[in-house]
């Protein structure tokens, strides 16, 4: 079943998993979650309706019945799970990867993740059981529900005042398009925001710089305070400054963190990939800054443990208390326009703050494609760990090994078949020489 990742069910269409898996999945969902009543959302991938056609008619064989929220985002369907008191809901998306890929992201009661090791192991087995399947002999029935109104006025809680701002946003075809205008209104300048589940302009993965050319472009020409783009689910958002620069999204946890540690002080939640630049910053805030494992399904869950406010990831996903510990981009992005609202007010600009916030150089995420990843990791442990001696290590979602004057993350992707390194250095010029070091000890398992 190379469809069932760590967080979610996810691969290509017709080849990692088919119309009988989605069946397979809805049957055995309601027992699994102990569910009358299973919450259903969809994306607009050409795939997606196949896959809801046969997810439900597995979830109503199973006698339980499915309260239909048509096309939606991610977190709507977090909302939703929430606001309806569902054991168990399930979104319909591949999230930002390329129009063949489609899945399914399935969560429990509170909007509770199903990841791997909390339940999604399970279902896989009961999936991958050649059995035979009889239907109830009371079978389950699809309601159609509308919780857009009721999402909508939540989102609106964090309303900016956008009177004099000026905002350019790349909804890339996808599912932020059926929101956004509801919240912030027509009057700024909106790309690729028609559904298309081919996604003709660019691929919805706005953390591949080259999809975001045409934001950056517009945000130049309209002279814009700040440009958005979404990812294909909007769970995920990331952000152009006024001089049309990217931003690194585990940056913008910071920026985040100063509307939120204006407000009250707490523990924030960040990825082991998080640039100093962020922890400084946010620490000086008044902060406690907690470092956990990539991935939605173990932050939100880490999330709750510590009971932070907020946290966020280099991917550009960013979690609230105040949306259950959930991920929304919609609201991560009405409150970076909160902030960009004040700055303006105060006579500053978005890359003033960017600016005073990174403190270091960072290469980003580089992705290795090799299969020898284990080896490789060693091999970096072996020179990093065993031969000198570093100021702190974490081993807890692959290594993060610090010294005095930079640290790198290495880590194998659980959704993708990459090795991936994160490096960070006081100047630009170690930086360059740290990244070279580093890659050519991976390069020799490739």
């Amino acid at each position: 079943m190379g469809a069932f990742k760590a967080y979610d069910v996810r691969g290509v269409y017709g080849v990692d998993f088919n119309a009988e898996t989605a069946y397979r999945i809805g049957y055995h969902l309601p027992s699994l979650l102990q569910a009358s009543f299973v919450v259903v959302g969809r994306d607009v991938r050409t795939s997606s309706d196949e896959i809801y056609e046969n997810l439900t008619r597995g979830i109503t064989d199973a006698g339980a019945d499915v309260w239909n929220i048509g096309l939606a985002t991610t977190p709507m369907v977090y909302f939703a799970t929430v606001y309806y008191k569902a054991s168990a809901s399930v979104q319909i998306t591949a999230s930002h990867n390329p129009a063949k890929y489609n899945g399914l992201k399935i969560s429990r009661a509170d909007a509770i993740p199903v990841g791997g090791d909390s339940g999604l192991k399970d279902l896989e087995a009961l999936v991958s059981q050649n059995i035979t399947r009889t239907p109830s002999n009371v079978p389950g029935h699809i309601f159609e529900k509308d919780v857009k109104p009721a999402y909508i006025d939540y989102l609106k809680t964090y309303q900016p005042d956008l009177s004099d701002l000026n905002v350019s946003i790349d909804c890339s075809n996808g599912m932020s398009s059926i929101l956004i205008k509801d919240i912030i209104g027509s009057d700024h300048h909106y790309l690729f925001d028609t559904l298309d589940g081919t996604f003709p302009n660019h691929e919805p993965n706005p953390l591949e710089e080259e999809n975001c050319a045409a934001i950056k472009s517009a945000v130049l020409k309209e002279k814009s305070n700040v440009g958005v783009i979404f990812d294909g689910d909007a769970d995920r958002v990331m952000f152009i400054d006024e001089k049309g620069r990217f931003i690194q999204p585990d940056y913008i946890t910071a920026v985040i963190g100063t509307w939120y540690l204006a407000r009250e002080k707490g523990n924030v939640l960040q990825d082991i990939r998080t640039s100093r630049s962020t922890t400084e910053y946010l620490t000086r805030l008044g902060a406690h800054v907690v470092t956990w494992k990539v991935g939605h399904a173990f932050a939100k869950m880490k999330m709750r443990e510590i009971q932070a406010i907020f946290g966020g990831e280099l991917a550009g996903h960013y979690y609230f208390r105040d949306f259950n510990w959930c991920d929304s981009g919609m609201v991560a992005a009405l409150i970076v326009l909160n902030v960009v609202s004040s700055l303006k007010k105060a006579g500053r600009t978005f890359s003033s703050l960017i600016d005073e916030i990174v403190a270091y150089a960072n290469s980003g995420e580089i992705n290795f494609k090799l299969e020898q990843k284990d080896e490789a990791m060693q091999a970096l442990y072996d020179r990093y760990v065993s031969h000198d001696s570093p100021a702190s290590l974490l081993d807890i979602d692959g290594y993060r090994i610090e010294f005095d004057s930079w640290w790198f993350n290495v880590r194998k992707s659980n959704t993708e078949p990459y090795l991936r390194l994160v490096v960070e250095a006081k100047t630009r010029q170690e930086l360059d020489g740290r990244v070279a070091d580093l890659s050519s000890i991976i390069h020799r398992f490739s």
